[in-house]
């Protein structure tokens, strides 16, 4: 890698480090409401622990003895671990039940995989390359399913009309990190960075030009809400959303 390629992945390192950041911490203004509400309404905790998977395996894969030169990843990944966990804990604390046993699941069942991949690739796994394939391919395979994990929202926006449980930050920051760490991967010539970063630049993508189709319906909501001080903002979207999934 030449210095000038040097620099721009580095740059681009530094770059999805602070895209990343502010993707982990986007979904706070969410928690705030869910805790004020003390209730997870029409919320899904699926994307946080997938989130939280994908943190695990990305930081693993970024560490020294599996993935050389890769250390900003495990930096951003790691700190993603300690905010994705607590969100987790906070939706199951305000989660309904039966939202609440399935989350429980899927958590146990990331605890699992995630043990499993390091155990495998500490002890069954001696040479450097395979090492890396091995944890490579599986941080992508679930890299990818985090990414697509706000699919579920994106239908409800669709049926719903309505972007009030798709937060636009969370969108945003999706777009831009999956673009950062997609070019740091071609520049690093690393297929585990930028296939799957690739398909989260081109979701949050979708994401942007769904916010921007039905955002004015938010708006009109928002000003009915003004007009007439007996509606609550968003009690109308949240009944709606009720209403019409299946």
């Amino acid at each position: 890698m030449s210095h000038q390629a040097k620099a721009l992945h580095l740059l681009f390192g530094v770059i999805g480090n602070g895209t990343g950041l502010f993707l982990f911490l986007s979904p706070s203004v969410t928690f705030k409401r869910i805790i004020m509400n003390r209730s997870t309404e029409q919320f899904s905790g699926i994307p946080y622990v997938m989130a939280l998977l994908n943190c695990l395996l990305a930081a693993w894969y970024g560490l020294p003895f599996v993935s050389p030169n890769n250390y900003m990843v495990t930096a951003i990944n790691g700190t993603g671990v300690v905010i994705e966990s607590v969100y987790v804990l906070i939706f199951l604390v305000f989660a309904a039940k039966k939202e609440k046993g399935r989350t429980m699941a899927l958590l146990f069942g990331i605890l699992a995989i995630f043990s499993t991949v390091a155990l495998v690739s500490i002890l069954a796994i001696k040479q450097e390359k395979k090492r890396q394939m091995f944890c490579g391919l599986v941080a992508s395979v679930f890299s990818i399913i985090m990414y697509a994990s706000p699919l579920t929202i994106m239908r409800l926006v669709i049926k719903t009309k309505s972007v009030e449980y798709m937060p636009f930050l969370l969108s945003l920051f999706v777009f831009l990190c999956g673009s950062s760490w997609f070019i740091y991967g071609l520049i690093g010539n690393d297929k585990f960075l930028y296939i799957p970063n690739g398909f989260g630049c081109f979701l949050g993508a979708m994401q942007l030009i769904l916010y921007g189709i039905y955002r004015k319906n938010n708006e009109d909501v928002k000003k009915a809400t003004t007009i007439d001080g007996s509606l609550e903002m968003g009690l109308a979207n949240s009944h709606q959303a009720k209403t019409i999934q299946p």
